[in-house]
């Protein structure tokens, strides 16, 4: 499910991605609606420098975008398998394993999905 972008995914973005002057995708100029794909794949080097972007995030900050995976308002599907397992790791280390099962079944779920 699309949406626009609040002020605090906003935040989370540039949090995680400071570089990131604007909300549009360079590929196709539509803007962005989701959080963690941009990060995955137009601002991140590989799955290390994920991991150090999006452990910038607070507990809070994973546990807002968890419910919007949850929800389906927040995508993970075009994060390739080693960055969602970066992810992963975070949602684990700050959530708990019941986060993690949550992610993996919505990681797994998605139409996209790379495993």
């Amino acid at each position: 499910m699309a949406r626009i972008l609040s002020e605090k995914d906003q935040e989370i973005l540039k949090k995680c991605a400071p570089e990131c002057e604007d909300l549009l995708c360079s590929g196709s100029g539509v803007t962005y609606r989701s959080v963690l794909p941009p990060v995955a794949n137009h601002y991140a080097t590989d799955a290390d420098d994920f991991r150090k972007r999006v452990s910038r995030m607070t507990a809070d900050e994973l546990e807002y975008l968890t419910a919007l995976i949850t929800s389906g308002e927040e995508s993970l599907c075009c994060l390739p398998p080693d960055y969602f397992g970066a992810f992963l790791e975070q949602v684990t280390e700050h959530l708990g394993k019941s986060a993690r099962r949550e992610m993996l079944n919505a990681y797994r779920s998605g139409d996209d999905c790379f495993i």
